[in-house]
């Protein structure tokens, strides 16, 4: 069954969003420095959500496979639409003295291959990509309560915040598993006005952006849990 975004979602328990906790300027300019002075080991990575520094290992395989799987056949559908955007992942996305490192990236492919001095695309330093040439992106949740809130409130509130049109949540701990598709951001109550979220098994399709029209289904997620 295919559903679309706009439509009215699967009935199931919704994940609340609590109220905005915003750093200040000061705090947002100590944890900047510090983020870039950090020398994390292999296999480790480091955001900056909300006024905290936090610390991810590399996922799982189930969480590889399936952000493989997402980067593979978006790339593929790009590709057909000859769009001028393109998929990356492993990159640092810059919105003023926030960082994130989304699993999955869709932006302009200008900025993608830009040299770091192009700074119409490229943070300073060549430190990562300008959100404003972002998309879309996608997060695969781990495992664990923290990594679960990262990804289903902090980001989903930041992400929003940035303006960022589209967000992805691929989540296998809620349920059986769910995909969310969030769209039509509001930044000033970080927030996104679009919601539609379905269990595995449910094809759910992009509403928005260059990637509109993109269905995330079982060669993404895998087939229904408990089916």
């Amino acid at each position: 069954m295919t559903a679309l975004a706009q439509e009215a979602p699967v009935t199931m328990p919704e994940i609340t969003t609590p109220e905005d906790t915003t750093p200040g300027p000061e705090l947002d300019e100590v944890l900047w420095q510090a983020w870039k002075a950090m020398e994390l080991p292999e296999g480790f990575h480091a955001e900056i959500i909300e006024g905290s520094i936090e610390v991810s290992p590399t996922g799982r395989h189930s969480h590889s496979r399936i952000s493989f799987q997402l980067r593979r056949l978006l790339t593929q559908y790009l590709d057909k639409q000859s769009s001028a955007y393109a998929v990356t992942n492993d990159t640092n996305i810059i919105h003023g003295r926030k960082v994130w490192i989304p699993d999955v990236v869709v932006a302009l492919e200008d900025a993608i291959i830009a040299s770091a001095d192009d700074t119409e695309f490229v943070a300073e330093d060549g430190i990562g990509l300008d959100v404003r040439c972002v998309a879309l992106v996608a997060e695969v949740v781990s495992p664990g309560h923290d990594c679960k809130k990262r990804d289903r409130v902090r980001k989903r509130r930041a992400y929003a915040e940035a303006g960022i049109p589209v967000y992805v949540i691929l989540d296998d701990y809620d349920g059986q598993g769910t995909v969310t598709v969030l769209a039509s951001p509001l930044p000033d109550k970080a927030v996104y006005a679009e919601s539609h979220r379905v269990p595995y098994g449910t094809e759910v399709i992009i509403p928005d952006g260059p990637a509109k029209g993109f269905t995330i289904g079982e060669a993404i997620t895998g087939p229904a849990r408990g089916a």
